[in-house]
């Protein structure tokens, strides 16, 4: 897996301060796409940008925080990414266009799965009743809740959003599947 980063993560202070330790445990993303600090939600919007450009994911599949010379290895609640609705597009919880997605799943848990040109994310929450309301059946009808619910439980089904057929998904699955850590340790 190659490096993942926004195009802004700027790695020049790590020429400079190579042997600076890596830090864990302080940063965290939850499933709304918010970075927490020890569990406190950030809110001032100057971190929030910075932590957004300097963020990204090494070849082991750790993601973090690119912070000068020290690396702050991010806590994710799911995936490496959480997608909002924005018009017709996604965005990440970076801000960065995600791309329309070439994968949708579904867990066991009713969450909804993107996999997109910047990888899986999970979809915001608060997007999701517009989401599943967007979904039909092979006879382009509205996809019934027992359906959703069977695809919930691993039944194959025949539910569709945007042509894309809805995969079922177990959430213990996704990291491996997707190469990444969600808990990088020392």
């Amino acid at each position: 897996m190659a490096l993942q980063t926004h195009p802004s993560v700027d790695f020049s202070a790590v020429a400079k301060w190579p042997n600076v330790p890596a830090c864990y445990d302080w940063l965290s993303l939850d499933r709304r796409g918010d970075w927490r600090l020890q569990g406190e939600r950030v809110m001032h919007s100057g971190l929030i940008n910075f932590i957004n450009r300097q963020y990204g994911g090494d070849e082991s599949g750790c993601w973090f925080l690119q912070n000068g010379p020290q690396r702050v290895f991010v806590s994710l609640a799911y995936t490496p990414w959480v997608f909002r609705r924005e018009a017709d597009a996604f965005l990440s919880h970076t801000g960065q266009a995600a791309g329309m997605p070439q994968g949708v799943f579904l867990d066991e848990e009713g969450s909804i799965l993107l996999e997109t040109s910047l990888g899986i994310g999970l979809l915001d929450d608060r997007d999701l009743a517009y989401f599943l309301g967007q979904c039909r059946n092979s006879d382009d009808q509205p996809a019934e809740e027992q359906a959703l619910l069977g695809l919930m439980q691993g039944t194959p089904s025949t539910i569709y959003w945007q042509g894309l057929r809805i995969q079922s998904i177990a959430a213990v699955d996704v990291p491996k599947r997707y190469r990444f850590n969600p808990q990088p340790q020392p």
